[in-house]
């Protein structure tokens, strides 16, 4: 499942997991809470208004498109997926009460008691239609090869109340992928440029207002039975109104949290300091993870460029900087738990910091060192586009300065730019002018970034964003796909180990992400579920 944070994308990972896509919180629900949260022994606050503080915009409504953290946080309140997967790795019901895979045929049965927004009936053929469009690479949604294999073929039994998908090839966490997709109902699947402002959903909310770059408000639905496991939203202490504010201050959205005027946001900088009196949620994530655009025309498509620009590095000191020394090294590509791959370092895969050997790397390659300090070859300087999100705190803008420090004293050109979250979405997947990017992408299965890294473009019609091209990690990513479930994971790992050696992309740092909250507590399994929030007085 790919879990995206309300602060770094999965492509988002983007998925951002993607992508989400992509992760805000424990498994086990971990909390800092007094001694009367623990026990449940706290007065819940009955039809009460959560107010979520978002370190970004949303951006577009429409779960099909929108990948990003907040992109995927506010869909989880108006949409459902098929099945959904809790804290330890398990599934369990959403819209489909049953589910079955033999072989390469996963068949779900719906729930009968299920109705849209408007009042009109959860149908096959309306899963059939989201499942389609998602897979019709010409619609172009990141979600295809994320979380919904390509070529699968889709049958509806609306009498049966069936849907069953035929897969083109192995797919060994498909059914944990699909639990990321959310389901549109008919009126926006016929309406697709409204879903990216309306919503059009099963979901336990309705949206009642949205005010881009300021909040969107949901409004609870009544006689909503079919959450996770079968769960209402009519439980004690579920709010009767959601508003997602945005507030990308930190400083002031943990002044809010201590105030007690939102009830939860996530924080990483200093400010965490003052809240630690809290209820909180946390889980590690990837937020330090840099990517080389590969494709023709651009200087870090060469494997020279990209060695010496991440041989001018010192990984550590950016880590610690990105994080303020309470993060680690990333290891391993999918990170979030649950994971059922553990235990993956590809960290030894890694250059050692060596600007000489840089230097050296570069001059071999033709790229003289100019009397202005620029390197150049044919008459064209050694230019890149960097790329970092402005989302991720002082951290991230502090390591990004190290970075092209270090990128300049090797005689690179640098032009850097800090960009919202969702713009590097658009960007990335858009055809933006960039050659480096930082942007976090969290998944818990690792098939689930093999779009991201291999396949066609989004110029092409895919999500090989930075364009790689790694034959050594087709060959394992494939080997590894006719495994079932975590069998496959020493394949996987040899795979990543093969992007790194090619510097392909590099990921570098892991941190904990951690949701304060008060006057309200949750669950979160990669984002907020929004069944679980109980508001219950201080």
């Amino acid at each position: 499942m790919t879990r995206l944070n309300t602060k770094y994308p999965l492509v988002g990972l983007l998925m951002v997991g993607l992508l989400g896509l992509i992760s805000c919180g424990n498994g086990d629900g971990g909390s800092n809470g007094t001694e009367s949260d623990a026990e449940g022994a706290q007065d819940y606050v009955e039809d009460g208004t959560f107010i979520y503080g978002l370190s970004s915009d949303v951006g577009s409504l429409d779960p099909h498109f929108n990948p990003t953290s907040a992109g995927l946080g506010a869909a989880r309140y108006a949409y459902d997926p098929l099945v959904h997967v809790d804290s330890e790795g398990e599934l369990s019901s959403g819209l489909a009460e049953e589910w079955e895979l033999e072989g390469d045929i996963v068949t779900f049965t719906l729930r009968d008691d299920v109705t849209c927004d408007d009042g009109s009936d959860l149908s096959a053929s309306m899963v059939k239609e989201n499942l389609d469009f998602i897979g019709n690479p010409e619609n172009a949604s990141p979600l295809l090869g994320t979380f919904v294999p390509p070529g699968a073929v889709v049958e509806a039994d609306d009498e049966a109340g069936t849907v069953t998908l035929t897969l083109a090839g192995s797919a060994p966490f498909v059914v944990e992928g699909l639990a990321n997709v959310m389901m549109v109902c008919d009126a926006g699947l016929a309406d697709r440029e409204a879903l990216s402002s309306e919503v059009f959903g099963t979901g336990p909310y309705e949206l009642a207002e949205a005010a881009p770059g300021d909040r969107y408000t949901y409004e609870r639905r009544e006689g909503y039975a079919w959450g996770p496991g079968g769960i209402s939203n009519d439980e004690p202490g579920m709010p009767a109104d959601v508003q997602l504010r945005v507030i990308e201050n930190e400083t002031t959205a943990a002044n809010l949290l201590l105030s007690g005027e939102i009830n939860a946001a996530s924080i990483l900088g200093p400010d965490a300091q003052r809240l630690e009196s809290l209820f909180s949620s946390s889980t590690y994530s990837v937020i330090g993870q840099q990517w080389y655009n590969q494709t023709e025309g651009h200087a870090t498509q060469e494997l020279e460029v990209r060695e010496a620009l991440t041989q001018a590095l010192d990984l550590d000191e950016l880590m610690t900087v990105f994080t303020g020394g309470e993060g680690a090294r990333t290891t391993q590509l999918a990170a979030l738990e649950p994971t059922p791959c553990n235990d993956g370092d590809f960290t030894t895969f890694f250059p050692e910091t060596d600007p000489e050997a840089a230097n050296e790397a570069l001059e071999a390659a033709g790229w003289e060192l100019g009397s202005d300090g620029v390197r150049s070859r044919g008459g064209e300087p050694l230019e890149v586009t960097f790329i970092y999100d402005t989302s991720v705190g002082a951290g991230g803008a502090a390591a990004s300065e190290l970075a092209v420090t270090a990128w300049e004293e090797v005689g690179v050109q640098v032009e850097a730019n800090g960009v919202p979250t969702d713009e590097i979405s658009e960007m990335i997947f858009g055809g933006g002018s960039w050659d480096v990017v930082w942007v976090g992408l969290n998944v818990n299965t690792p098939d689930q970034l093999v779009g991201m890294i291999s396949g066609p473009s989004p110029l092409e019609g895919g999500q090989n964003f930075s364009s790689i091209s790694n034959e050594d990690y087709d060959a394992l990513v494939a080997e590894a796909m006719d495994l079932p479930g975590g069998e496959g994971c020493g394949l996987w790992f040899q795979a990543e180990e093969a992007l790194i050696s090619q510097h392909n992309l590099v990921p570098f740092a892991n941190d904990e992400i951690t949701v304060y909250a008060n006057g309200a507590e949750f669950e979160v399994v990669g984002l907020l579920q929004p069944t679980s929030i109980r508001l219950y007085e201080d």
